[in-house]
């Protein structure tokens, strides 16, 4: 077959050879070069499937040692979980504990099982502390990886860890540490459908934890699990946020009722109350305030994603997150604090934390108040009417006055004196009548979004010139305060749908 005239000129030309070598060329060098990344990530991979978790979500134990040291250290710790470590030498490494305790309390930290939650900057350093003090049978529950970031607040872990779960980081280095320690490793992310299979016994055993430590720093599943550990009576200790934090002088523990400034506890707060829980759970919290020059939490920026190596020894692929500033040693004060609180609480150690705000009677106040208002609202429609009950009770007070309003006037942010009241009059069809007389039930059809916080001067003000004058909003309130208000109104449906689905 006879070659085209055109083809066979320009297969002749010498521009074109060189052409095509450097295009042949530069493919054979991208094919090594992916090639090379391919083999790279395989070996990454066969790293993680090491110590991806059994379908029980258990870490395998017995993977090979990484070094001669890891080896011995492995050795030591299967002799001293046996039994075949000199107890004389196991007091004389907690013999500063049990002078401190007591002999008596050491018993019953050794005794212990407990649940760390999260095992970060916070959980390690909780965790370390425990192994230290005594602590014989530790669960440590976490999803993610070591990275190199996780360094610098990290209690144990080495260059050598990065990209092996934080679970088998914690015990790689602790039994080293401490080899009679038990450690029962959950490499799965907690929530509300696995609560009762990883807050429960022992292995093999009916023993429960005797306390859980909160080191989770996502919203949803911190609720999850502060409400399972209050409603299975579970002794529970939540960590709150330690990012954007410098002074370790403001760190205190408290009951959850009782923190303040810190946006972490805030959220956790309000979402508790939603599902029923105010009070009884102690919380290792700040009270630091944000200001000028202080860190804050920032967005990662677009170019590191275009670099491309973003997430390489990650949880999960092209997972973005935030940038949470987080000073190193912070993380530790609060660990060290929640590790502190526990051995106490476990070995009978008497403690006076900082007491709660004492707002009860206020909460009973202002649901008298609100009551007492809806009754007279209700009789502009139906004069004879008595016994109006409210669809509101004094959670729901109390959620409203310090979360939603923060304890202060939405109209003039003045903080005393303060009550609740509807902020548009309510229609005629607001009252809901059950059965027949005598046996009848008369309630008022109330949101949480109809009510806001005023002073109680506001409040007669308002009721006198909205509800019985028949005034306008805008008659009586400026485009601005009417704003604020709308926008706390829609958080309060945000609030209450959510507490409706659950």
């Amino acid at each position: 077959m006879k070659m085209n005239p055109l083809v066979a000129d320009t297969l002749a030309d010498p521009r074109f050879r060189l052409f095509a070598t450097a295009v042949f060329s530069g493919a054979t060098v991208a094919s090594l070069i992916l090639g090379y990344q391919s083999l790279e990530r395989g070996k990454r991979l066969s790293q993680l499937k090491r110590s991806i978790p059994n379908d029980d979500g258990k870490v395998n134990h017995s993977d090979p040692p990484v070094d001669k040291e890891d080896a011995r250290n492995q050795a030591l710790a299967r002799r001293a979980q046996a039994g075949d470590f000199d107890e004389e030498l196991i007091l004389e490494q907690l013999a500063r504990n049990r002078v401190f305790l007591k002999p008596e309390g050491l018993d019953k930290l050794r005794d212990s099982f407990v649940v760390v939650v999260g095992c970060g900057g916070v959980g390690s350093h909780a965790t370390a502390s425990l192994a230290r003090s005594g602590a014989s049978k530790i669960r440590l529950i976490d999803f993610d990886q070591v990275t190199l970031s996780s360094l610098n607040r990290h209690a144990v872990a080495t260059l050598a860890d990065v990209g092996t779960p934080k679970v088998r980081c914690l015990e790689r280095r602790l039994i080293a540490i401490a080899p009679w320690v038990k450690f029962d490793l959950r490499q799965e992310k907690f929530d509300h459908d696995v609560a009762e299979r990883l807050l429960g016994p022992w292995e093999d055993t009916e023993r429960q934890p005797d306390f859980v430590i909160d080191a989770i720093d996502n919203i949803d599943t911190k609720v999850a699990l502060l409400k399972y550990c209050h409603d299975n009576k579970l002794p529970v200790i939540s960590s709150m946020g330690a990012g954007c934090k410098s002074d370790p002088t403001r760190i205190i523990v408290g009951d959850i009722s009782t923190s303040t400034d810190d946006a972490l506890s805030r959220s956790t707060r309000r979402r508790l109350k939603l599902v029923g829980v105010h009070t009884g759970i102690p919380v290792v919290y700040s009270m630091e305030k944000t200001g000028d020059g202080k860190a804050e939490l920032l967005p990662l920026p677009e170019e590191e994603f275009q670099k491309g190596s973003v997430g390489d020894l990650g949880p999960m692929a092209n997972f973005r997150v935030r940038i949470l500033p987080v000073l190193g040693t912070m993380p530790a004060v609060f660990g060290l604090t929640v590790a502190n609180h526990v051995i106490l609480a476990l070995t009978g150690y008497p403690y006076d934390y900082a007491p709660g705000k004492g707002r009860d009677k206020l909460y009973d106040q202002v649901f008298n108040y609100v009551q007492g208002v809806e009754e007279k609202l209700h009789r502009l429609f139906h004069p004879n009417l008595t016994g109006l009950k409210i669809p509101l009770t004094t959670n729901d007070v109390a959620f409203l006055l310090d979360e939603l309003y923060q304890g202060k006037s939405v109209i003039t942010g003045i903080s005393t004196k303060i009550v609740l009241i509807r902020w548009r009059k309510p229609s005629d069809d607001n009252l809901i009548v059950i059965g027949e007389e005598p046996q009848v039930q008369r309630s008022s059809q109330l949101k949480l979004s109809d009510l806001v916080c005023m002073t109680k001067e506001e409040a007669v003000r308002h009721e006198k010139r909205i509800f019985k004058k028949g005034k306008k909003l805008e008659d009586l309130y400026d485009a601005e305060t009417i704003a604020r208000v709308d926008a706390k109104r829609v958080k309060a449906d945000r609030y209450e749908a959510y507490r409706e689905s659950l």
